[in-house]
């Protein structure tokens, strides 16, 4: 069933002809968390909103990942966007992180609507400003903070994002969404432990101090 509440927030200010199209274009689905939602190399034929849920868009290098961004609801994926201008393949990988909800809207569908709705273009310049943003962060904290500050800012970012504190997740999935190994993400952890930032247990992970404070 079409929220038409996310719709009419997201898209109200195209206009009723608009709605009227989007309403008999989209494609609504669900998907499980930890689902491949693309992988590199396909071929892109949809342009997915996401209502709900989290998907981590993300490159590998030698088995490593070095993530990109994270879709938020609200979000659309710029970099599937972009490929519908060219040979319409993927360049990323992306992975459901949770119980997600999107709107599915067939590429051919954007070109016409590029023409015949231009003002729509607002929505992906708002894309494109928000995902230079998360690459400069992602370049900032690679470059300028040591492991324990980008583990710390990850798992805030986590617990944000998702609303879960404790965060459950393990190490190595800390590991590969950060580029390193579970073994140097499972001594971080313990060291930021013992200074008293965090607390692990079955539940997951807990941030002890500093909560309300932003990453930088």
């Amino acid at each position: 069933m079409i929220n038409n509440q996310f719709i009419l927030n997201k898209f109200g200010f195209l206009g009723d002809d608009f709605l009227n199209e989007m309403h008999a274009n989209a494609i609504i689905t669900e998907i499980k968390s930890k689902t491949e939602v693309i992988r590199e190399g396909q071929k892109n034929k949809y342009v997915p909103f996401l209502i709900k849920g989290s998907i981590k868009v993300f490159t590998l290098n030698d088995g490593r990942e070095l993530i990109y961004y994270y879709i938020r609801p609200n979000d659309s994926c710029l970099m599937t966007f972009s490929s519908i201008f060219t040979d319409y393949t993927s360049r990323v990988y992306a992975v459901a992180e949770e119980e997600s909800e999107v709107i599915l809207i067939p590429v051919s569908v954007i070109h016409s609507w590029l023409i015949r709705f231009p003002e729509i273009n607002k929505v992906f310049y708002h894309e494109y400003d928000k995902r230079f943003s998360d690459v400069m962060n992602m370049v900032n904290d690679a470059v300028f903070h040591r492991l324990d500050k980008r583990v710390l800012n990850y798992i805030r970012q986590q617990i944000s994002a998702t609303g879960n504190s404790p965060l459950k997740i393990t190490h190595r999935e800390i590991a590969n969404n950060l580029g390193t190994s579970r073994e140097v993400i499972s001594r971080v952890l313990k060291k930021i432990e013992n200074e008293g930032e965090i607390l692990q247990t079955k539940e997951g992970i807990k941030i002890l101090v500093n909560e309300n404070v932003r990453p930088v």
